[in-house]
């Protein structure tokens, strides 16, 4: 039976590991959320709002543009206008049912979309305050993301630039915000160093790739292409936290060996040869969750511990505190603690005896590892685990086209890395610019291969592992295997309009750039 602990015995979140409290996020939600970050500069904010926005309220504001001469023509077609709302403009919750539907935020198709959000519908359980600790650690990243993101509203006067050159989305979402007010509040985010350093660098170069692009794409392209990016490189970033943080808690430090890689299966097919490889490589990912549940609450035990006299214990700190040792006393009370709130006999109820049972084969841990065996077992971690799952799939995108996970309906099709299209046609576009001196970037051409490669040594997806260390001794049904995956990825290359067979030459077979930067 489950140990049920009170919620609170131990805080899980920790922002110097990862900010975010993983549960079911929705990445349109994030971004809302982000934005409001970007532009206050991590200060939080109190939107002045009387009522609940819903469609009618957002009409209402569309009567009120009309009155003042900058909308023409709405009164008489209020059917039209509610429809633009509906379905270029708004976030909606349980879309299209005529019960439950509710106005969730604007689309954050600009920087201040976020003045008009229902806050108890739009939630991303501090997701973007991880994006915000990567971007942050990049000024001149976030700067340029933040005047792109701005553009056709004056910050300092807080007013309209009309001379600026938008869509007919954007536009309209600056008019209906521009009476809006907010205010900021004395509290200030936590916005420690974000504890993957070289993975929040990655981030913020591919966002700085991405801005190169912004007088060539359209707003909603590149809007969505910062989308993908965004939940790409946070399930990246929790992947990889759930594979290093237990080696960095092993060994003591935070610098250790990142080797991670996956398998991606680029087939679309739940059958192909490929993806027996690709659930086995993910599988193994899963394995490190109950790990990661440990490792997490190792760290916030002893920094609770630590910092138990207000003072700042950074994770560096931790780590070496937990490979000299610990007192025991300390977390002798707090076991003694757990078992005093225990009754003596229950037959529905986590018991003493229980409590007993749950050391049974653990004699030999110290009191510092029981307690942190007790968090893991008990409902707390359970609820961590299945939350990490949920999160993932979110990040991942799941079975979209966007999706670095797949899965069928069915046990026989589980989770497997995966890569789906939009998401390949983000990457590609990052991936054919080369910097060049002065900070400016050039675009270039590249083989399949090359382009397989770099995936590979840039974000540790693999594609084609013919020639990889991790399989110098594949066999024949392996190797085999990656070659359909090939097959796959240079059709869906010349799907999305990147590759076009010119020859059978492999030096001729090239992935060209749409936009030239030379």
């Amino acid at each position: 039976m489950m140990l049920k602990l009170k919620k609170g015995t131990v805080i899980f979140r920790n922002p110097q590991i990862f900010a975010v409290d993983t549960k079911l996020v929705v990445l349109e939600r994030v971004l809302t959320k982000l934005f409001m970050l970007i532009y206050t500069d991590g200060v939080s904010l109190t939107l002045k709002v009387k009522k609940e926005h819903d469609v009618k309220t957002l009409t209402e504001y569309v009567e009120l543009l009309e009155k003042d001469g900058l909308v023409s023509n709405a009164e008489k077609n209020f059917d039209a206008v509610e429809d633009w709302l509906r379905s270029n403009l708004l976030e909606m919750v349980f879309r299209g049912n005529v019960i439950k539907e509710k106005v969730c935020s604007l689309k954050p198709m600009h920087l201040l979309s976020f003045r008009i959000q229902n806050l108890k519908y739009c939630r991303d359980y501090n997701t973007s305050d991880q994006l915000y600790l990567m971007l942050r650690s990049c000024p001149e990243v976030l700067a340029g993301l933040k005047q792109y993101l701005c553009k056709g509203w004056d910050v300092n006067s807080n007013s309209l630039v009309k001379s600026a050159d938008l869509d007919v989305d954007t536009a309209g979402i600056l008019y209906l915000v521009k009476e809006l007010k907010e205010t900021k509040t004395l509290n200030t985010k936590d916005t420690p160093e974000p504890l993957l350093k070289k993975q929040s660098d990655l981030f913020n170069d591919d966002v700085r790739r991405l801005l190169v692009y912004q007088e060539k794409l359209p707003r909603s392209v590149f809007i969505e292409y910062f989308k993908i990016l965004c939940g790409f490189h946070l399930a990246l970033y929790t992947m990889k936290l759930v594979y290093l943080l237990p080696q960095m808690v092993d060994q003591g430090r935070i610098d250790v060996e990142d080797d991670w890689t996956m398998i991606v299966d680029v087939t679309d097919d739940l059958n192909s040869r490929i993806s027996k490889y690709a659930k086995d490589d993910f599988e193994k990912n899963e394995n490190n969750y109950r790990r990661y549940i440990r490792a997490t609450y190792s760290i916030d035990v002893v920094q609770n511990w630590l910092s138990r006299n207000n003072t700042k214990v950074t994770i560096a700190q931790v780590l070496q505190k937990i490979k000299d040792g610990l007192s025991e006393e300390y977390f002798n009370i707090r076991l003694q603690d757990v078992l005093s709130d225990l009754p003596d006999v229950s037959e529905k109820e986590f018991d003493k005896k229980d409590y007993e049972e749950q050391f049974k084969y653990f004699k030999d841990y110290s009191s510092f590892q029981k307690f942190v065996y007790l968090l893991e077992s008990s409902n707390l971690g359970f609820s961590q685990y299945k939350y990490l799952r949920q999160f993932i799939d979110a990040a991942t995108m799941k079975n979209s086209p966007s999706k670095l996970l797949a899965d069928g309906r069915s046990r026989k099709y589980p989770r497997r890395g995966a890569l789906g299209s939009k998401l390949l046609e983000t990457l590609v576009q990052i991936l054919v610019l080369e910097p060049i001196d002065g900070g400016n970037y050039q675009s270039k051409s590249l083989s399949i291969d090359e382009l397989a490669q770099l995936i590979r040594s840039r974000y540790g997806l693999i594609i084609n592992g013919v020639g990889d260390s991790r399989f110098k001794n594949a066999d024949v049904e392996t190797c085999s295997a990656f070659k359909e995956n090939m097959d796959a990825f240079k059709n869906k290359l010349r799907q999305i309009g990147f590759y076009t067979d010119l020859s059978d030459a492999c030096l001729l077979q090239k992935i060209r750039p749409r936009y030239n930067f030379n």
